[in-house]
């Protein structure tokens, strides 16, 4: 008689709900040498299931490859893959059987809009909001980065300093974070006059930065800066003056009273209060190491 080949199922994500994090990369994290970023991802999603979404990608074949090597390589046992190509796709129950029970949601990088158009106000979009909202862990890098806020910056001049009439895009996120705005690769492509401009035209939300291997662990109101590089936190809600109503469109965009904060790995910021929190170097490594060896519960 045949025996029958029994199957291991992973292990279903044991949440709490005020675990939930979100892990927001600039773009180009390392995925080669101490993968500081990615090794965050790792440990907060344990034994459970990390589910690799390359929505964004026109490339997702690749892209699957490369982050299903380095997360196996970093311990992640449970992994899936979830590439939308069309949002009749979205609605499909194979797809949205692929979040059930994970620990985790991944998104890379490529074009934010292809996200939001694909999966918005669709079953798979209800599936990831409910894995954070249980207490799970949302991810993205560079586009996926974006697309966390209520409103996302789709395009604009990232080199020079903001028109008055500058082509500034903007577009509805999946509101994971909001009253907040991201740019990526905020440094390596000079985007901080796109950044004033988005907080300029809307002061009421925080407009924050990202540089290329930086991310920022969002949780409990506040956020912790890891990896190589800045996080800008830019605060326009005691602005006096702006001319960003005048009719000159080529004249350069005027802003008086925005407040600027540079943190660095380690330094946390409460987007309550508005205000940052800076340690030592010494102080902000050991801060690391330890939340770094502290396991998640799954």
């Amino acid at each position: 008689m045949a025996t029958r080949k029994r199957t291991t199922r992973p292990p279903r994500a044991r949440l709490r709900k005020a675990d939930r994090a979100l892990i927001v990369i600039g773009g180009h994290e390392d995925r080669d040498g101490d993968r500081v970023i990615l090794r965050e991802v790792a440990r907060r999603v344990g034994s459970g299931v990390l589910v690799v979404a390359t929505v964004a990608s026109e490339v997702p074949d690749e892209l699957w490859e490369r982050y299903e090597r380095c997360f196996r390589s970093l311990g992640v046992a449970h992994l899936r893959r979830l590439d939308v190509a069309s949002r009749e796709e979205a609605t499909n129950p194979a797809k949205v059987e692929t979040l059930r029970g994970a620990a985790g949601v991944f998104f890379t990088g490529g074009d934010q809009l292809r996200i939001t158009s694909q999966i918005g106000d669709t079953p798979v979009y209800q599936g990831i909001r409910a894995i954070y909202e249980n207490g799970g862990v949302i991810c993205g890098t560079s586009a996926g980065a974006s697309v966390m806020t209520e409103t996302m910056l789709v395009s604009g001049n990232g080199d020079e300093s903001h028109r008055v009439g500058g082509a500034l895009r903007l577009a509805p996120g999946l509101g994971l974070l909001p009253d907040v705005i991201v740019d990526q690769h905020f440094a390596e492509r000079g985007r901080l006059g796109r950044l004033l401009g988005a907080v300029a035209q809307n002061p009421r939300i925080v407009g924050i930065g990202i540089d290329e291997d930086t991310a920022i662990v969002v949780e409990r109101g506040r956020f912790r800066v890891i990896g190589s590089g800045a996080v800008y936190v830019v605060d326009g809600r005691h602005t006096t003056y702006s001319n960003l109503t005048s009719e000159e469109p080529d004249r350069a965009m005027s802003v008086f009273d925005v407040k600027l904060h540079v943190l660095s790995q380690g330094d946390a910021f409460d987007l309550r209060t508005r205000r940052p929190k800076g340690f030592p170097s010494a102080t902000a490594e050991r801060v690391s190491r330890r939340e770094s060896r502290t396991p998640t519960a799954v």
